[in-house]
């Protein structure tokens, strides 16, 4: 058969953890000898609609064998539909979809491949429970509402200490809208009314976000109280998460294995041998570092690493 074409969508390019799905789509196409063409949505379900009804109403020679899409908020139910009755295979990336089992009957192959979003959330608890053993105020930062933060939040929720309150913002899964949303609170009398002993996130980029809004925001003394808190977030790339944790800005992450390497096998094996894939596969997260070597002793003094001065951040 001819050289599988996927298309690969993700939501954008302002942020470190869709950054490596992107280099894990070019890397594992390259392996496996097929081609990919990656687009990014701009956070804006609008843009990802149309990028990717452009590709399926396109001339058969340019039509890709495959859409292998991260969904800007809803899952795209329309735009399955119309890939599939065109021929072209559909795999949707972190997010459930109820729709599946109406398209998996179809010749073409259509799967989910997701991060477990519940884990995350429940080591996230964990984290606090050994960083917090005394229980206090926990700031969240949360994605926008959606499957991905309220499956995070509910497993958090099933795992932190009954004694470890929490106070939510929101952001959009980037530094920027992490850093506009907490400079927005902490404007706000409620928010030098909480005694925060620790700063949740549920990406590691909203949780630096958050770290440059308290420098710019506030004044010494609170922020260095701020700053003595412990930052936690997700996704824990080794070159971004992982090394706030080496290096202090963040106590811990969730390390969350990239999707896109395991759709493109997944969709590729099953383009060449004609199978039909398994509905739902899931990537398995981890601590960084592991629980056991978590402990709120020590953790002071690294905390009170200020980010470079941000007063130019832009708008």
């Amino acid at each position: 058969m001819a050289k599988p074409r996927l298309l690969i969508s993700l939501t954008t390019d302002e942020n470190d953890y869709q950054e490596l799905q992107a280099a894990d789509a070019e890397e594992t196409a390259q392996e496996l000898g097929v081609d990919v063409q990656i687009v990014f949505a701009k956070n804006n379900s609008v843009v990802q609609s149309t990028q990717l009804l452009q590709a399926v109403q396109s001339s058969a020679e340019q039509r890709p064998s495959a859409i292998i899409v991260e969904p800007v908020g809803t899952g795209m139910i329309q735009v399955a539909r119309a890939a599939v009755s065109a021929g072209i295979g559909w795999a949707i990336l972190n997010r459930e979809v109820d729709y599946l089992p109406e398209l998996h009957a179809v010749s073409v192959p259509v799967f989910v491949v997701t991060s477990d979003h519940e884990e995350i959330g429940r080591i996230q608890g964990q984290q606090i429970a050994a960083l917090l053993p005394s229980g206090g105020a926990v700031l969240q930062i949360a994605g926008p509402v959606g499957d991905i933060s309220h499956k995070r939040t509910k497993g958090m929720l099933s795992t932190k200490p009954a004694n470890v309150q929490l106070k939510t913002i929101r952001g959009n899964w980037t530094e920027e809208s992490a850093y506009h949303a907490a400079v927005s609170w902490l404007r706000l009398s409620i928010a030098r009314e909480l005694r925060a002993s620790l700063v949740a996130a549920q990406d590691d980029s909203m949780a630096i976000g958050t770290r440059k809004a308290i420098q710019d925001t506030l004044p010494a003394e609170e922020c260095n109280r701020w700053l003595r808190c412990p930052f936690i977030g997700c996704d824990g790339l080794p070159s971004t998460g992982q090394e706030w944790v080496r290096n202090g800005l963040l106590a811990a992450t969730v390390s969350v294995p990239s999707n896109t390497g395991p759709a493109i096998r997944i969709m590729t094996q099953s383009l060449r041998a004609g199978s039909r894939p398994p509905e739902r596969t899931m990537t398995v997260p981890v601590s960084y570092p592991p629980l056991a070597q978590l402990s709120a002793k020590g953790l002071e003094g690294r905390s009170l690493r200020e980010l470079p001065h941000t007063s130019q951040h832009r708008a």
